[in-house]
């Protein structure tokens, strides 16, 4: 192996991965971890077959040696010379220059940084085997900081693998640890042969095979193919990890339906005011029904009456209608004698809901409790009381709902709002407070932002998912505009015009203070613009980092039409209606996702006037907008549809991003790619119900390998 420019630090480590280091089997307490122990572990590397699946970021290619008259400028290339001349030169900076002769032509070894073992291995007449980028210099042709290591030897004959890393942990020995592993790794197959040729022919014999290659690949081969992973050995790596997906997801919901929850089905308040509440609640709701938002409360209600837990994804449009469904789930499960919780992200959210439920419920003699971090001990305890006497039906609050002090009555249905926002142990914290031995309660959970179809086949396929695909008759379209930051005035004199007309308006800021590292303009500073810009007009001001009572105080304000305009932050992404506002604009639009830009943009064209959103966007010091930013922008002007804008965020973003905190719960797919890949989910989809029946044991097995104890988070 080639000698890296810096020092070895390798040599500190002394021995190469032992089956306890490098596996990452458990040490005993006595036996301390060694740096390069800690540093594997960081990367996630505790077991062989973790260090086995731990894949090349990219290949060097050792294999060969080129003369120096036949390497390009640029090219990354290795050859063989002699050291003609060595010398440390401090002109400009201290360093160390080498010219070597292959005998074809001389290349000046340039370096920076180096050390006394550097001058004794380049000492002048030395043989030496040298790989780097080859480019011109002043001197002639030179490399800056290649590897080098005296020639001789046998050359590979396979390429070297290039790992991800951190700090702490070389090339040199990681290099080891994963061929160490790879060959302790239980490889035996878990897919049964017949499987593997099902609609999907694998060229390759086995996952060793795979493996093997992968880590090093024979100098023939494509590098295209492994770049782009559409080599074989690829195409079956991809294979296993989708069918590990679709095994742990179809195992949750079988887990799930052996479990056993409240049928939810008659009412059972005898003697009540309004016996029948959902029917009550319907007949008192000011607006009809979409036809949407019938068909998924049928599938709601068609879940609620069974004793399994529903396990139910909520999606729609922003603006689709999702509380009011919500609401009407909420009545079925109090109608039937239990208690209902909804949980919310953020207060501003919560308190939203909390008031639109309590328009609704209130006057058909329900009791709804209210939870926050911020309320005062008195009226906590209060609250605390309500809900464990199972006084309060219905309980509505953020986090704090899942604090172990709340002590629920009978809980039976858990409503999880903007769920991607709450990470697997608040969910699985929420399901717990069921105090029924037994049981567990049914879970709805809700999001505006709609799932592409791709994702729901894989990362929500242990999910029912009902979609509000229409939104309700009256929400006006909503025009977008794209404008630059040095027309700010021209937006300004577009807020005086909609104030004339009586109509509110939101500014929606990404940062609160001033960053060193990304000079934007902060919610502060854009509020005392606009407050000199519109002295006769009331602007405030919200953000995350005010008092509850502050921020309670200015939506108020917003809400009831005293304030003309809010100058926020992106707190009022969700949850926030005020039909009188009528423009949004958006401070550096550019700095924002595709996803947040739809949801802030969904704050208007709640009324019957006539909406616009413009993105000021800013391109700073560069000539114009990144790639990235213009696709979001582009999107944002040729759709108003969040399934498209939801398509399209997932193409920029791809799944990591998009799916947010459920990735704190099942692992995100390392290899496979949901948009190249659909054959191959496809066939894992096929595949895992047939491998659970018939090969219960293998399927085991192959979960375990690839997502190890990860697989039991999906069950929140």
């Amino acid at each position: 192996m080639m000698q890296p420019a810096a020092p070895a630090p390798e040599k500190a480590l002394k021995t190469a991965p032992s089956a306890a280091g490098a596996a990452g089997k458990p040490a005993s307490k006595a036996q301390a971890k060694s740096p390069a122990q800690k540093a594997l572990e960081k990367l996630g590397l505790r077991r062989d077959i973790d260090l086995a699946l731990h894949l090349p970021l990219r290949y060097e290619d050792e294999t060969r040696i080129v003369r120096l008259a036949d390497a390009r400028d640029g090219e990354v290339v290795q050859f063989e010379g002699q050291v003609m001349h060595s010398e440390i030169s401090i002109r400009s900076r201290r360093q160390l220059l080498v010219t070597v002769d292959d005998g074809s032509d001389t290349c000046v070894l340039r370096f920076l940084n180096f050390y006394p073992s550097h001058q004794k291995t380049l000492s002048l007449g030395a043989q030496v085997r040298v790989r780097g980028e080859i480019r011109g210099g002043f001197l002639g042709r030179e490399m800056m900081h290649p590897h080098f290591k005296l020639a001789g030897g046998e050359l590979p004959g396979a390429l070297t693998p290039v790992y991800p890393t951190s700090a702490g942990l070389p090339q040199v020995y990681l290099r080891k640890a994963v061929l160490s592993g790879l060959a302790r790794a239980d490889l035996r197959e878990t897919i049964p042969a017949p499987f593997l040729s099902r609609n999907m022919p694998l060229r390759l014999s086995s996952l060793r095979d795979a493996l093997q290659f992968l880590h090093h690949p024979t100098p023939d081969v494509a590098l295209e193919t492994l770049e782009d992973r559409s080599h074989p050995a690829w195409q079956r790596l991809k294979a296993e990890e989708l069918l590990a997906q679709q095994l742990s997801q179809l195992q949750a919901r079988r887990v799930r339906a052996a479990m056993r929850a409240p049928a939810l089905a008659g009412s059972v308040l005898r003697g009540a005011q309004h016996p029948c509440l959902h029917a009550q609640l319907l007949e008192g709701l000011p607006f009809r029904l979409t036809a949407a938002q019938q068909r998924v409360g049928q599938e709601i209600e068609a879940d609620l009456k069974k004793s399994i837990p529903m396990h139910r994804l909520l999606q729609g449009d922003v603006g689709a209608g999702k509380t009011v469904v919500a609401a009407l789930s909420a009545a079925r499960c109090i109608d039937a004698g239990w208690q209902c919780a909804l949980m919310a992200p953020t207060e501003i959210l919560a308190e939203q809901h909390f008031r639109k439920l309590l328009s609704w419920l209130e006057p058909l003699g329900i009791k709804t409790a209210w939870l926050t971090g911020s309320q005062k001990t008195k009226e906590r305890r209060e609250m605390l009381a309500l809900i464990e006497s199972g006084e309060a039906r219905l309980v509505i609050g953020t986090h704090a709902i899942i604090q172990d002090k709340v002590k629920f009555n009978n809980l039976a249905l858990a409503i999880i709002d903007e769920q991607h926002r709450f990470g697997v142990a608040q969910r699985l914290a929420l399901r717990s407070k069921m105090t029924d031995d037994g049981q567990e309660p049914h879970l709805l959970m809700m999001t505006a932002t709609p799932i592409p179809r791709t994702l729901a086949m894989s990362y929500y396929a242990d999910l029912d998912v009902s979609t509000l695909d229409e939104l309700p008759p009256g929400r006006t379209p909503i025009v977008t505009k794209v404008v630059n930051d040095a027309r700010r005035d021209e937006v300004v004199a577009r807020i005086q015009a909609q104030i004339v007309e009586g109509r509110q308006i939101y500014w929606v800021c990404p940062l609160i203070e001033e960053s060193e590292s990304i000079d934007l303009v902060n919610a502060t500073q854009t509020h005392q613009a606009l407050s000199e810009a519109l002295p006769d007009v009331l602007v405030g001001l919200l953000h995350s980092r005010m008092p509850v009572a502050e921020k309670k105080a200015v939506m108020s304000l917003f809400v009831d039409g005293v304030m003309a305009v809010l100058v926020s932050t992106t707190v009022i992404e969700v949850g926030v209606d005020v039909p009188n506002a009528s423009l949004m604009v958006i401070e550096h639009a550019e700095r924002f996702g595709l996803s947040q830009l739809h949801q802030l943009r969904g704050r208007v064209g709640r009324g019957a006037a006539a909406s616009a959103c413009v993105l000021l966007y800013s391109t700073g010091d560069a000539p114009r907008l990144g790639e990235v930013a213009r696709a979001r922008l582009k999107a944002m002007i040729e759709t108003n549809d969040g399934f498209e804008i939801a398509r399209r965020d997932l193409d920029i973003r791809g799944p990591g991003e998009f799916l947010g905190a459920r990735q704190s719960g099942a692992a995100l797919l390392r290899f496979a790619d949901l948009q190249t890949d659909a054959a191959l989910l496809a066939w894992a989809r096929e595949v895992a119900p047939l491998m659970l029946d018939q090969y219960p044991d293998m399927a085991h097995r192959h979960v375990l390998r690839w997502l190890g104890g990860k697989a039991e988070f999906l069950k929140a």
